[in-house]
């Protein structure tokens, strides 16, 4: 998978697709913003849908690719959570999974099985409701993870 994102990264960079000023759409960066651009409309579908089935968010986001800025610490994390709340609440269910590993290198916490751990047990906290705000899913879950100094969340 990540030499197909890689291939697919290098190929749109070879072909000018990318934009100069490394900006983005609604589709947030990743290798959808790469090929598609920041053009408003229907295309922004296409670039999620390729964000989504490439998994390019996860990636640029940790790595600083694909269009995505440098991600490290609480700045980086906010970014992170609010474009991956859907898939991050679901890992977070369960107690690992990729965001949570992502989010983990992010933060620069010591192990993502004792992030997943500590994440799981405050679920209910951090997502309280469907309707809880973006803020308050990223304040849960940064104070959670400041909260639990075993962690050594380092970035945050």
């Amino acid at each position: 998978m990540r030499r197909l994102l890689m291939a697919a990264a290098v190929l749109v960079l070879s072909t000018g697709v990318a934009d100069a000023k490394n900006t983005y759409g609604d589709a947030g960066c990743g290798l959808g913003s790469m090929a598609f651009g920041n053009e408003p409309g229907m295309i922004q579908v296409l670039a999620a849908t390729t964000n989504g089935c490439f998994g390019t968010q996860t990636f640029g986001i940790t790595t600083g690719t694909s269009n995505c800025g440098a991600s490290k610490g609480a700045k980086g994390a906010k970014v992170f959570i609010e474009a991956n709340r859907e898939a991050l609440a679901k890992d977070i269910s369960r107690g690992n999974g990729e965001t949570i590993a992502t989010l983990t290198h992010i933060t620069g916490c010591s192990d993502a099985r004792a992030v997943g751990s500590t994440l799981q047990r405050n679920f209910t906290s951090i997502y309280p409701s469907a309707s809880v705000s973006d803020d308050q899913v990223t304040e849960g879950i940064l104070s959670t993870l400041k909260g639990e100094p075993a962690l050594a969340c380092g970035n945050i």
